[in-house]
């Protein structure tokens, strides 16, 4: 037993690390970046709506890249510049792109806890459904894993793709344990995934599920409510 203390001690800080890593691969513009800006770019920073569709207008290019792939709409969305992210969708600017980092808007604002600006990119048409990040997730299980309950919400409601398997191998309900503090935002989190009928069988690489997860963690909270909603 006293052998596997300091194993499970590494792998708790591996989970750890990886949960930072996840959550800093998303990268907006620098202060030096944004000073940079011409044109679009520099308009949907500062959340200029008229100046986006007089520009939009004149022919410049509403899906134009900066040096990380980002397009205006990607930084009006880092920058929560929601009248701007309107003026960009109005003018046509796609809304399903990726920048650098595999990320899209949809992803961009779940990843932030910026419901709002989520609300407004489901309602002009944007995916909750994209394969996004390196991980080959998706905003949901990027949502689940840093237990922005409302965020994942939305997305549920959104048509979210419940049991997609990232290439950890991991379900947002999984991330939800693996990666959260068994605390109240994370069980919001599992909550609403058990709501909507997320499936409680499919299980890590180690064919380990959600509910066995919890509980080698000890979150007795998420164990009772696996637990209740017949997980095993």
């Amino acid at each position: 037993m006293k052998t596997l203390r300091p194993l499970l001690a590494s792998l708790l800080l591996a989970f750890g690390a990886l949960g930072a890593m996840t959550a800093q691969a998303q990268t907006g513009p620098t202060a030096a970046e944004a000073a940079r800006y011409q044109g679009l770019h520099a308009a949907a920073h500062a959340g200029d709506a008229a100046r986006v569709a007089a520009l939009a207008k004149s022919g410049a290019d509403l899906n134009a890249r900066d040096g990380n792939g980002r397009t205006p709409l990607h930084v009006a969305t880092f920058a929560k510049q929601r009248a701007a992210v309107q003026a960009l969708a109005q003018a046509g600017a796609r809304l399903d792109l990726l920048e650098n980092d595999r990320y899209d808007g949809v992803t961009i604002a779940s990843v932030a806890n910026d419901e709002e600006t989520l609300r407004l990119l489901l309602s002009l048409g944007a995916s909750a459904k994209q394969v996004t990040s390196r991980y080959d997730g998706t905003a949901l299980i990027a949502a689940a894993h840093l237990g922005h309950a409302g965020v994942v919400q939305q997305l549920i409601a959104a048509g979210a793709p419940l049991d997609h398997v990232n290439n950890l191998h991991w379900t947002a309900a999984i991330e939800a344990v693996v990666l959260g503090d068994g605390g109240p935002r994370h069980q919001a989190t599992l909550k609403a995934l058990i709501d909507a009928g997320a499936s409680l069988k499919l299980a890590d690489r180690e064919g380990r599920t959600p509910l066995q997860l919890a509980r080698s963690r000890g979150y007795a909270e998420m164990v009772k409510m696996l637990e209740r909603a017949g997980g095993r």
